[in-house]
């Protein structure tokens, strides 16, 4: 995954086989911010305007930046893989919840 970070905000960044040119997409906003650039060190510089250039139209119309998240969210997973995750959980003496937890927290940190 290529991720690029710059204060506290995160891009996801690609290739655009048709303008020849990288492209960065701020990730977690309540709108869209994307920037372009050649090299990584363009990139970053352009990260950095795009970024700013949407927090200041934010600031003007009174609007949060940041995508706003509960903490909750429906998974929908088979019949079959959820007895196996009931199962290991009260092996592990844990709620599916908390295994599902550790299993994410592991898979957002690699």
């Amino acid at each position: 995954m290529n991720i690029m970070t710059f204060d506290g905000y995160h891009a996801k960044i690609g290739y655009d086989a048709e303008r020849d040119v990288f492209r960065g997409e701020i990730l977690g906003l309540t709108g869209g911010a994307d920037f372009y650039g050649r090299d990584t060190r363009e990139l970053r510089a352009e990260f950095k305007k795009s970024l700013q250039v949407f927090l200041k139209a934010c600031r003007e119309k009174g609007i949060e930046p940041r995508r706003n998240y509960s903490g909750r969210f429906n998974l929908r997973i088979p019949a079959e893989l959820h007895e196996k995750l009931a199962i290991v959980a009260q092996a592990e003496g844990k709620s599916i919840n908390t295994l599902a937890q550790e299993a994410l927290q592991q898979r957002v940190a690699a």
